[in-house]
């Protein structure tokens, strides 16, 4: 879906026949105006139907009402396009809309108070630290997080072996260096911490490899299907419903990482969450798509588990490329930034010193194995953990009809299958695999065969316990929001003088793969002596990872905040059914569906 898509040819992929009908929802006279109503009229239910940019109305006579405000809800609502969705969220989550939240007002300021309770500079607690600028209610605490394949995007571009940890630097210095960010604008605001979604991931992977081990579970049905591909998980909830009860319910880790740095943030210094604002740094456009599902609201984990009108983990989300877009309009080259970590005089401590020490530790165990893939590792992750707990047992791995299918069998020391998964990328590979997983139903021919496959698990259907899912073909790296070789500051910089080939691509997506994989047991800017690496000697570790460690710290995490821990870590999908083309409902039936949205709800 979004792997070809760019902001300046969103037009082609909307089609001249679909019409995108947003309905200004009124009620009669006696009822009361719903709040989400852009515009009202006392009488009557009027629709407006905007084609090419014209409003137009069903009621001739009746004076044109103004335009409706369309936000990405409203598309997410409806399923009879995809790409609409995109063309909003390009105007909402934005290079723009960060720099006109960042010139919006100062921004806070955190410094730890001298009271006995820090820890080698690190507070302890509500009270340990002060957060200046409140007085001002537009004023924010900017954070952000970027992930490894954009680090690794933007390291391909600048060339030269610029390794992902290089270009990681670079970002930082963006967005909070001297010769950043901070030296425009009309406030010169900075973010104050810059992490890396590497955290977050590791705590993902350990979550996906326990919920496939569960023996038991009420929420997930096998084969469990991985959820961090946004456009995986759009596509099954307009499409195929029938799968969401397979899609795994653990955060992607950019969903975690926004849920962990605001709550801890909002907790420990003592400001409501909608003061914290959260940039997430993506290789897809998709992302943007996730960071503005109500899922991922306060008013959800932190409350009843409906879907409402809260604070989002995530504020904002940009590519890639628009990582250089952003640059240009600041008049900033990005290309000449420092790869000089950040200097201390500029760092401030994380308020807590155990999560300072998981989310900025000295050192990061990176991606070493090609098996891996380039999407964060949850299969083989999961196939290491199911290894580990069986002494001996061997790996096997077969090819599928192509590059982007591939079966993997962990098999025991005696030669017994203990777990069978696989591997689909793309949507063509997706499509394949939903088929599948469809149920099989009774003909409505009296005395007709079931028609469809098997139920899950027989021989004729899917025998996998685990499936990692991703819409792009070859992975993240290759996501839709990644620089491109054919995008001018690239064919610029390597002197290209005609449009790349698809050799070319192939052979500057290696490239980018290859800046993925030159993170491995990279340094930190933030190591420090008295830290405690995540492997912490415990004798657990599963691909440098320990899972003692990272339940010890959700544990904290959840104590800290409040929260239970399954709040805080998981989210839930639902299907996403469309009223476009179908009959109108009566007055009453408006008003009472109306009702039923107050508060939230697609």
């Amino acid at each position: 879906m979004s792997a070809i898509l760019s902001a300046d040819d969103l037009n082609d992929f909307i089609s001249p026949g679909v019409a995108c009908i947003k309905p200004i929802e009124t009620l009669p006279a006696t009822a009361p105006p719903h709040p989400d109503c852009s515009n009202t009229t006392e009488q009557q239910l009027e629709h407006e139907v905007i084609l090419d940019g014209l409003p137009g109305s069903t009621n001739t006579t009746a004076t044109p009402n103004a335009p409706a405000e369309i936000s990405l809800t409203d598309c997410l609502a409806c399923s009879g396009c995809v790409t609409s969705a995109e063309a909003v969220l390009v105007s909402l989550q934005s290079h723009a809309e960060l720099l006109s939240v960042l010139d919006a007002a100062p921004g806070l300021r955190v410094t730890p108070q001298r009271n006995g309770n820090e820890e080698k500079g690190v507070g302890a607690g509500v009270g340990a630290w002060r957060v200046e600028g409140l007085e001002n209610p537009d004023s924010k605490l900017f954070v952000a997080s970027v992930s490894p394949q954009t680090r690794a995007s933007l390291a391909a571009a600048v060339g030269g072996n610029l390794s992902e940890r290089d270009a990681g630097r670079m970002v930082s210095q963006l967005l909070m260096g001297e010769g950043g960010l901070r030296a425009g604008g009309r406030w010169n605001n900075a973010f104050t911490w810059v992490t890396d979604t590497n955290a977050a991931r590791e705590a993902c992977l350990v979550l996906g490899a326990e919920e496939v081990l569960a023996e038991s579970t009420t929420q997930v049905a096998k084969p469990i299907l991985t959820s961090s591909c946004p456009g995986w998980v759009c596509y099954a909830e307009k499409t195929h419903p029938h799968v969401l009860p397979h899609v795994s319910r653990i955060k992607s880790p950019q969903a975690l990482m926004g849920t962990l740095l605001k709550t801890t943030l909002s907790r420990v210094l003592g400001i409501s969450p909608d003061r914290i604002w959260h940039l997430a740094v993506m290789p897809c456009f998709d992302k943007k798509l996730e960071a503005s599902r109500e899922e991922l609201t306060d008013s959800v984990w932190n409350g009843d588990g409906q879907p409402g009108r809260g604070v989002r983990d995530v504020d904002c989300v940009i590519t890639s490329k628009e990582i250089l877009m952003l640059t240009e309009s600041r008049g900033i080259d990005f290309f000449n930034l420092s790869k000089a970590p950040i200097p201390k005089s500029l760092r401030t401590p994380f308020p807590d010193p155990t999560l300072q020490n998981f989310i900025f530790p000295p050192r990061r165990t990176g991606q070493s194995d090609l098996v891996a893939g380039t999407s964060g590792g949850n299969l083989y992750y999961t196939l290491q953990y199911v290894a580990s707990r069986h002494p001996g047992s061997k790996l096997e791995l077969v090819r599928g009809k192509n590059a982007d299918v591939f079966e993997y069998n962990v098999i025991s020391a005696s030669g017994e299958p203990v777990m069978k998964a696989a591997r689909c990328y793309g949507f063509r590979n997706i499509q394949n695999l939903v088929r599948k997983l469809r149920p099989a139903r009774p003909s409505r021919m009296p005395g007709g065969k079931v028609v469809g496959r098997r139920p899950v698990g027989k021989p004729a259907g899917l025998e996998y316990s685990y499936v990692e899912v991703m819409a792009c073909p070859g992975g993240c790296t290759n996501g839709g929001g990644q620089i491109k070789i054919d995008d001018p500051v690239v064919a610029d910089r390597k002197g290209l003088e005609s449009k790349p080939g698809p050799l070319e691509q192939k052979q500057w997506l290696a490239q980018v793969d290859e800046a993925y994989f030159s993170a491995e047991d990279s340094e930190t800017d933030d190591a420090n002596e008295s830290f405690v690496p995540s492997g912490g000697a415990r004798g657990d570790e599963v691909g440098g990872i320990s899972p003692s460690y990272i339940r010890d710290t959700l544990a904290l995490w959840s104590s800290i905040t409040g929260i239970d821990m399954d709040r805080l870590v998981s989210t839930s999908y639902r299907e996403v059914v469309s009223d476009v083309g179908k009959d109108k409902a009566s007055d009453t039936e408006r008003v009472v569906q109306l009702a039923g949205k107050i508060g939230g709800g697609w």
